[in-house]
């Protein structure tokens, strides 16, 4: 299984910035250490091109990231000071995502160490967001005729605002999303399948809500490929989560949507999405488990 990272480009961040960024390194290590990821599956990603960008966001907005002319405000909801090395990591985050999309469509399963900035919007970021890495993916392999109808499953604690918004008038990309009803963004996007769910849910009620939202959104439209935003905030001790979700329910979730993208032959890429617990070791381990079950979905 084809398992791209971009954790080499680090950015450097006030204290107070780090702990969304410090996963990514960590990961990768568990994953190598634990024998979960052969060294020659990891790959670096290109960078997004601003060709490959401008296919979702404004070209105003592109070269204003490029050039770091953002207002003040604008910097403020992204949520990180602007950095030539913010710019860099963050296209590579995209071309990431659009790398496992690419691998996916031959191998069946591709991962990314990183991408689901669902918060991004055509003409901004938001939330740790700074270029929308799964909509590039898609508007970009369906301008080089790869693709069909796509199923994006946003498993994230928070809705995916930007991703809602971009594919709104889309009949051709399903976005289900399953996240905490009180939570970030406070304004909700219109999506068909958006499905908020009350503060404190655990495994036994979000399990069978995901399993029947899985089972009619694949039997609503053919789709050529599912983008899988595998957040670990759901997590019980998540610091931005809203849900309780333990260790064990997210992996099974985890394998719910592998197992329903089996039973119905679709390719899937894998994006690791948010994850901000107390302990960073927990956030590790429910996005490590996730790359180990989609790895035993490649190995089939």
């Amino acid at each position: 299984m084809r398992v791209h990272y971009t954790d080499q480009f680090e950015v450097s961040l006030p204290q107070g910035h780090r702990f969304p960024m410090l996963k990514y390194r960590l990961l990768r290590e568990r994953l190598v250490a634990d024998l979960v990821v052969e060294l020659e599956s990891l790959v670096v990603p290109d960078a997004a091109t601003d060709e490959d960008l401008t296919r979702v966001h404004s070209s105003t907005y592109v070269t204003r990231v490029r050039k770091g002319t953002l207002s003040h405000g604008e910097v403020r909801r992204l949520g990180f000071p602007w950095s030539p090395g913010l710019v860099e990591r963050s296209c590579r985050s995209v071309g990431g995502t659009l790398g496992a999309c690419r691998r996916a469509l031959t191998d069946g399963v591709a991962v990314t160490l990183a991408g689901g900035t669902h918060h991004a919007f055509p003409d901004r970021g938001e939330g740790y967001c700074v270029f929308n890495d799964v909509a590039v993916a898609i508007r970009t392999l369906r301008a080089e005729g790869r693709i069909g109808p796509v199923l994006v499953v946003d498993l994230d604690v928070h809705q995916g605002n930007g991703t809602a918004a971009i594919f709104r008038d889309d009949p051709t990309v399903v976005v289900l999303d399953l996240f905490a009803s009180g939570n970030y963004p406070f304004a909700k996007e219109e999506a068909r399948y958006a499905m908020p769910l009350p503060d404190g849910m655990a495994d036994h009620e979000y399990l069978p809500v995901l399993e029947t939202a899985l089972h009619d959104v694949l039997r609503s439209a053919p789709v050529d490929l599912v983008v899988y935003v595998a957040g670990a905030d759901p997590y019980v001790d998540d610091q931005l989560g809203r849900l309780a979700l333990s260790k064990e329910g997210l992996a099974n979730r985890d394998r719910l949507v592998f197992g329903a993208c089996r039973a119905a032959r679709l390719p899937v890429a894998v994006t690791m999405g948010g994850g901000y617990a107390r302990r960073v070791t927990d956030t590790v381990d429910i996005h490590a488990t996730t790359v180990r079950l989609a790895g035993q979905i490649a190995a089939r």
